[in-house]
């Protein structure tokens, strides 16, 4: 296991864009705003790309 388990800038963005992803959706499906909810669904994936695009600029954890 790594020695900072998980605590590099790539793994926070993701966890950010997550959460307020799945807070907006909350909140859509809340509201009954099925736009606002699908913007949540969206965002998950964003969350996904911005982690690898961020690894691959060498902000994530370096390779065992």
């Amino acid at each position: 296991m790594a020695d900072n388990h998980g605590n590099t800038p790539a793994a926070w963005t993701a966890v950010v864009i997550g959460l307020a992803a799945f807070i907006v959706g909350g909140v859509g499906l809340i509201a009954g705003s099925m736009v606002t909810f699908w913007i949540g669904v969206v965002l998950l994936p964003v969350a996904l790309i911005v982690m690898k695009v961020m690894d691959a600029m060498g902000l994530g954890d370096a390779p065992h």
